[in-house]
């Protein structure tokens, strides 16, 4: 599988994709539009190992639910992605069995890399 879930309104997302000109053969997905399903979710938690790794601490609501002072469990990551796409780091692109998750420049690399 060759997917990329990803933000068409986040600047970053965007940047991104033109920066890898990722093969006609990737399946975007725009979490916004077309909502992320658990059996989606479960996949990239096969592949991430957990949703603690999937969940994005730099999330408005992370920060306005006050959630870092909480103690969170694997269920409550995995519940507040499928609650609200922005609680999913983004982009996570899958390229058969390996995952990319969020936007820092190792994993823009590490994906280049896989791509070549």
């Amino acid at each position: 599988m060759k997917k990329v879930y990803y933000l068409k309104t986040c600047s970053t997302c965007v940047r991104i994709l033109k920066e890898l000109n990722l093969p006609s053969e990737f399946i975007l997905q725009d979490i916004k539009t077309e909502e992320i399903t658990v059996k989606q979710l479960e996949e990239m938690k096969a592949l991430a190992v957990s949703y603690e790794s999937l969940f994005s601490k730099r999330s408005k609501l992370y920060k306005e639910m006050d959630l870092k002072n909480q103690k969170l469990e694997e269920r409550d990551y995995k519940n507040y992605i499928l609650e609200h796409y922005t609680f999913l780091s983004r982009p996570v692109i899958i390229i058969d069995n390996k995952i990319f998750i969020g936007n820092s420049k190792s994993v823009v690399e590490a994906v280049k890399d896989t791509l070549r």
